[in-house]
């Protein structure tokens, strides 16, 4: 992979990962690393998804900013938000 193609997922994740936070309600914690973390991560499982359920490769495709594949990236990380909350909730 390219530095370009690593620096899009980046971006992808950095701006999924933050309407993620603005979208899911209540406090999550974390700075913007985490931020960025969970939306690269849901980036590529909002691609999983995409790939698996409707037949798109929308979100799989390294460097693909479109809408489609941030609203992909965007449900990953409302769902790893999601788990992250489930995992820190019992770890406290």
């Amino acid at each position: 992979m390219s530095v370009t193609g690593i620096l899009a997922w980046v971006v992808l994740g950095l701006i999924a990962g933050a309407l993620a936070k603005l979208i899911y309600p209540g406090n999550q914690g974390g700075g913007i690393l985490a931020t960025i973390g969970l939306g690269i991560l849901g980036a590529l499982l909002g691609g999983w998804i995409g790939q698996a359920l409707l037949g798109t490769s929308a979100g799989a495709t390294a460097g693909a900013l479109t809408i489609p594949s941030i609203a992909l990236a965007i449900v990953g990380a409302i769902i790893l938000i999601f788990l992250w909350g489930l995992v820190t909730r019992r770890a406290a």
